[in-house]
């Protein structure tokens, strides 16, 4: 009877050291895959990046240090993230259709492993590159961007946020709006100016126009040059004029400038922050913030639901060979990063909320994961 207990432990034993090899094995083949993946890919976009602006760089003097510390060790992380999904589930085609093809998934799963059993490597490795990429783009990118962007407007091109800025409206306090015709970022001044206070009923109680607006970067005040201020009441309008007014207004000169290319330089939190700026100003950029700040969430999750996709497709094995089950995997993960930018210009220019933009294609392509998952080889 203790032999029979013996040998069903020792049985259990080897068993559980099957699955554990069979885990890491699953594991060490997709990550190795998605990481090589995604550094040859990048030393193509490095090649390529390179020849495009050798010159504008020989033309501005360029160092080789800058180029290489300032612009491509900050470059990488940036196109990294950028083509995450689509080599994530390019990285799970192309192991796991090899697998099929060697009837290793056969094996697998004749070996009393279910195939839901088998996904479970899949996830932790989804899980990491989830990870990854989410430290990646809140934390690490930001930093990264800012010093590209810096290095671009330094040798490469002039910087987007010197261009002025035309047509502000902003709402600086409750009740309190400011018009600029033109913002320049460089002189950190404003042309023909106008603020206007409101009552908590709408009705107009003051408004101040003026030729100029600055930013004064001692007492990083702005001083508002040559205006005219006119107070309404019932009885009588008070009018008054002067040729300098410090104010107490809190805006900063970089909620003028900032633009599509800056939103990357912000990390998580401090997206968070200008977007409650945004709300309380009323500015027309807040949709552009939103739907990053809600891209940044669903794209981590998206991992998952293409490694699913990826696993339930080419785990059967097929006559075409693994190049099918690639082809079809590449126009999946092509077709979920176009409508995504599809969604996100439908909410910038549309009517669609940013957080229902950005989780539609996940929603939808989480629904094709399950019927394909439903269909897949058990």
């Amino acid at each position: 009877m203790e032999g029979k207990n013996d040998n069903q432990s020792v049985g259990t034993a080897v068993g559980s050291l099957k699955v554990r090899i069979i885990d890491w094995y699953i594991i060490r083949k997709f990550l190795g895959t998605f990481f090589f993946s995604l550094l040859m890919i990048m030393t193509i976009a490095v090649v390529f990046d390179f020849a495009e602006k050798i010159d504008n760089f020989m033309e501005k003097d360029a160092p080789v240090k800058a180029i290489i510390f300032d612009y491509y060790l900050n470059f990488i992380p940036y196109f990294a993230t950028l083509f995450a999904p689509l080599f994530v589930f390019i990285a799970v085609i192309f192991f796991t259709s090899k697998m099929a093809a060697n009837t290793e998934i056969i094996a697998i799963l004749n070996s009393g492993m279910s195939f839901r059993r088998m996904m479970w490597p899949y996830f932790i490795s989804a899980f990491v590159i989830a990870l990854f990429t989410f430290v990646l783009t809140n934390f690490v990118i930001p930093t990264a961007n800012r010093n590209r962007i810096n290095f671009e407007d330094k040798y490469y091109r002039p910087s987007s946020r010197r261009v002025p800025v035309m047509n502000i409206h902003r709402q600086v306090y409750p009740n309190v709006l400011i018009y600029m015709e033109s913002y320049n970022p460089v002189s950190q001044a404003g042309r023909n100016v106008t603020l206007e206070k409101f009552s908590d009923d709408g009705k107009l109680e003051s408004k101040l126009t003026a030729n100029l607006i600055r930013y004064d970067t001692a007492s990083h005040k702005w001083v508002i040059v040559n205006y005219n201020l006119r107070k309404l009441s019932d009885k009588e309008d008070i009018i008054s004029e002067g040729d300098r007014i410090d104010t107490a207004l809190t805006i900063k000169p970089s909620d003028f400038s900032y633009g599509k290319g800056v939103v990357g330089t912000m990390t998580y939190e401090e997206l968070n922050d200008y977007i409650g700026q945004l709300k309380l100003q009323g500015s027309d950029e807040l949709k552009m913030f939103l739907i990053e700040k809600h891209r940044r969430i669903a794209n981590p999750f998206a991992v998952f639901i293409l490694t699913l996709i990826g696993v339930s497709l080419s785990s059967r094995k097929v006559r075409g060979g693994i190049g099918m089950n690639i082809g079809i995997g590449l126009a999946l993960s092509f077709s979920y990063i176009l409508f995504m930018q599809f969604a996100s210009q439908f909410s910038l220019k549309g009517n669609l909320e940013p957080m229902l933009a950005m989780w539609i294609p996940n929603i939808l392509y989480a629904v094709i994961a399950i019927v394909l998952y439903k269909l897949a080889p058990k």
